[in-house]
């Protein structure tokens, strides 16, 4: 059994001014604060909540006897949050400066600071005591509370100036059990494509992380050649330019629509799905004994672990099992004969010892299949009710074969496809 916690951000109606300027100036109240206790953790070293809460709270209610009690605890969360983020960076060199900076601050609040008044409003307690705000929920919210989840007791709140509206970042939470998995679905993720082993059946699934990645680096790059001579490298024009840049959005579309395809189908067939063991920074030790700028870049923003994340992210939420196998020569050696295969530049090479064709994506969701049912990370022969052909002829029906291509257009539509369309593009596929 393991607890799943998924936030959504809610907008409320236009708020009047008069209503609007008491969020304003509580929010200003709780800069002040936050600011201050994050210069006095940082400056006495403390990172606990609990020892910051113990020293400050008295002075708090004190200076601001308006505000309820308990922001005076959220402020020690939210201070205590930052000054441990930034001590730890201090301590590894990232830190330019002595004290962090506050910049941007949402108001946080804990069970007795907020209630839900009903599914589409809540009441918020302020320094000019309760105030009731209507809600403008859309299918996301409605998602999670028809289907089980329940509110979590802390909230965030933060203000839109130019619109007038609150933005509340709902935390709901769920109890999923893991159910015992009949098989192993394994996932080799790569730069520009991802693999799916199902039922001895390999589909590539098309990303087109290379030519995002790519595109948006020229683009970078002409923006900084347009406005770095003129206007300086630190100009707040080309900033605002970079902003628009939504590099990170499109990718991350992408990560969840095949997250979820991925998840889906694992579920439908009650499997568990096997991924690479990678590090904190896979893509850093990549790029150790690469030269070239570009390909250097291209590897670094390749999201190796995102896609990972968000595949992990989704089997948690659906109680789907995962398994971890040493990543370790994956695609590189054969399942049959463990010698080590011959590619050429292409990505389909050669076993030397029984000379028989093999796809390296195949390959390697071959060989993360053998390790999922070894269980001990190992190189060995196949085991149990895996068929692997080993003839020579190229690309033999059960192992060697091309793996079936699925266009990015197919799967990663503006409109996330829903269960049924998932299970119908597989069978299609099959």
């Amino acid at each position: 059994m393991s607890k799943v916690a998924r936030t959504v951000v809610v907008k409320s109606v236009p708020l009047p001014r008069r209503v609007f300027r008491v969020f304003v100036e509580l929010e200003g109240i709780c800069r002040n604060i936050v600011e201050q206790l994050t210069m006095f953790a940082v400056g006495n070293s403390i990172t606990s909540f609990a020892k910051l809460k113990a020293l400050k709270y008295r002075e708090l209610r004190a200076l601001y006897p308006q505000l309820p009690l308990h922001y005076a605890y959220t402020a020690c969360q939210d201070a205590s949050t930052r000054a441990k983020s930034f001590l730890r960076l201090k301590k590894r060199g990232f830190a330019e400066k002595d004290y962090p900076e506050v910049k941007s601050v949402s108001i946080w609040l804990d069970d007795h600071l907020w209630r839900l008044s009903s599914l589409t409003s809540v009441e918020i307690a302020t320094h000019k005591g309760w105030i009731k705000i209507e809600l403008e929920s859309h299918k996301r919210y409605w998602k999670y509370v028809n289907s089980g989840w329940m509110f979590f007791s802390e909230t965030k709140v933060k203000l839109d100036k130019k619109s007038r509206r609150v933005l509340i970042y709902l935390t709901f939470k769920k109890s999923v059990e893991l159910y015992k998995p009949k098989g192993f679905t394994p996932v080799d993720v790569n730069e520009n494509h991802v693999a799916v082993l199902v039922d001895g059946k390999a589909y590539l699934f098309e990303t087109g992380f290379r030519d995002i990645v790519l595109g948006y680096y020229y683009r970078r790059k002409r923006i900084q050649e347009k406005y770095d001579e003129t206007f300086g490298v630190n100009c707040r024009i080309k900033k605002k330019v970079f902003r628009k840049l939504k590099e990170k959005k499109r990718k991350d579309n992408l990560k969840w629509k095949l997250a979820s395809i991925v998840v889906g189908i694992a579920k439908e067939k009650q499997y568990a799905i096997v991924l690479e063991r990678l590090g904190k920074n896979p893509a850093k030790e990549m790029i150790n004994h690469i030269g070239d700028s570009q390909l250097r870049h291209r590897i670094y923003q390749a999201s190796f672990k995102g896609v990972q994340r968000a595949i992990e992210e989704k089997a948690r939420e659906h109680g789907v099992p995962v398994v971890y196998v040493n990543p370790k020569n994956t695609s590189r050696l054969c399942p049959i004969h463990s010698a080590e295969i011959v590619y050429n530049g292409s990505r389909v090479g050669k076993c030397p010892t029984g000379e028989e064709l093999w796809h390296r994506d195949i390959v390697a969701c071959v060989n993360l299949l053998i390790q999922a049912r070894l269980g001990d990370g190992s190189f060995a022969p196949s085991l149990g009710e895996l068929s692997v052909d080993g003839g020579c002829v190229p690309f033999s029906p059960t192992a060697a074969h091309e793996p079936t291509p699925i266009a990015r257009e197919v799967w990663a539509r503006r409109k996330s496809l829903d269960a049924t369309n998932k299970h119908k593009l597989m069978r299609m596929s099959i």
